[in-house]
């Protein structure tokens, strides 16, 4: 089945549909979907993440079930690809001890030293680089540099693309092969 567009066109990405919502699933809106994750895992990071870290747990009180309430809750979200998004909020923090060692193998510093905008784009590069297969491995580097161009430092590019370029080397090895020039 094809998904139709408010033009009635099909849509020529992948649909997802539940009960009477339908929700986005363009390409436009994933990656929309990857904007407000990442300030959603940065603002996680800062907070309930930071406590957590620090033994401060009494102070938890933002979890990442709360960050995306109060995001759909603030913004005109009718563009994004909400399930995605709801699903990179709740997978990410759950899998963030597993996400930090994969990315800290291919760092040269300690994870607490990574700028947290940096840290927020590598945990999703490092999440659809392991668990969402049907985006192929250049595309998800490719959104990280666009994400970093959005949000992050200058030259941040130059670690989050050797970071998820190894972690592509290692989840995505018959795709990488299949890139290299012969």
């Amino acid at each position: 089945m094809t998904d139709m567009n408010s033009t009635n066109e099909p849509d020529d990405t992948l649909g997802t549909q539940t009960g009477d919502i339908s929700y986005k699933t363009t390409h436009t809106a994933v990656r929309k979907a990857r904007r407000f994750a990442v300030q959603g895992i940065y603002e996680w990071l800062m907070t309930d993440r930071r406590f957590e870290q620090n033994g401060q747990n009494e102070w938890q009180a933002n979890s990442p079930h709360d960050i995306a309430a109060r995001t759909r809750a603030n913004n005109a979200m009718h563009t994004v690809h909400l399930g995605y998004y709801h699903e990179m909020m709740r997978d990410i923090p759950e899998q963030v001890e597993e996400l930090d060692n994969l990315i800290a193998q291919h760092v040269d510093r300690e994870m607490h030293k990574i700028d947290k905008i940096e840290h927020a784009i590598l945990l999703i590069g490092a999440y659809e680089l392991k668990n969402s297969l049907h985006i192929p491995y250049k595309v998800v580097l490719d959104e990280a540099m666009k994400l970093n161009t959005h949000f992050g430092a200058t030259d941040a590019f130059k670690l989050i693309n050797a970071v998820l370029d190894k972690l592509a080397k290692q989840f995505r090895v018959a795709e990488v092969e299949a890139d290299k020039p012969q």
